[in-house]
């Protein structure tokens, strides 16, 4: 009997619980609902709400017009007066001659020299007045060039003139050694001798000769 009881009284818990539920459902629909449908109609009237512009300002007045002013005439200025001289200057135009041009001569060059007549045609050649080759010795070998053993060979050219003399004598190659060059043509300048060349016509007329002097210190 007690287990009875029991169970009627959970029974009951139970119908009371989902009564309950079922009208916090049925209220929270209806407050909702409400709610929706106030907000819809507080959002049409403001859709429908026509804000009126305001009126325009009124148009500025015109200013008054100022009052008229005299017109002062321009001064009047005289023209300045005119000054007549009755004896104007005489203008005196004063004209230059031009002299004639300076005619200047342009200086013609001279003319050329006539070209140097050939050289007479040699018919006898020079003769030499001894043997030549004494001419240059060992005796002419220069103290200077002996003291520091200069030895060489020196080619020399001479002119042999009219009277059979040797001069214009000059190095053609050298042997190194400027006093052993100078040697040379001192000895052969002062010992040649010849009989002058000879032409066609058996006149006496200028030759050259040449000769190499080798110089080798005697032992």
């Amino acid at each position: 009997m007690a287990y009875a009881d029991r169970n009627d009284g959970g029974n009951k818990v139970v119908a009371i619980v989902i009564v309950a539920l079922i009208h916090a459902a049925l209220g929270y629909a209806f407050v909702t609902g409400l709610a929706y449908q106030y907000v819809k109609k507080v959002s049409e009237k403001l859709n429908t709400f026509d804000v009126a512009p305001p009126p325009p300002p009124p148009p500025d007045e015109p200013p008054p017009p100022p009052p008229d002013q005299p017109l002062t005439p321009p001064p009047v200025v005289s023209p300045p007066p005119i000054v007549r001289n009755p004896n104007p200057p005489v203008v005196q135009i004063q004209t230059q001659a031009t002299p004639p041009p300076v005619y200047t001569p342009i200086p013609t060059a001279p003319p050329a020299p006539p070209p140097a007549p050939p050289p007479p045609r040699v018919n006898q050649a020079a003769g030499a007045k001894g043997n030549p080759a004494d001419w240059i010795t060992t005796d002419d070998y220069p103290p200077s060039a002996l003291r520091e053993e200069k030895e060489g060979t020196t080619s020399i050219t001479w002119t042999i003139n009219t009277q059979g003399r040797v001069e214009n004598c000059r190095v053609t190659g050298s042997s190194g050694s400027s006093d052993l060059d100078e040697a040379a043509c001192r000895a052969i300048t002062r010992r040649g001798r010849y009989t002058p060349a000879k032409d066609q016509d058996g006149n006496p007329i200028a030759t050259s000769q040449s000769r190499r002097v080798v110089w080798k210190i005697p032992k």
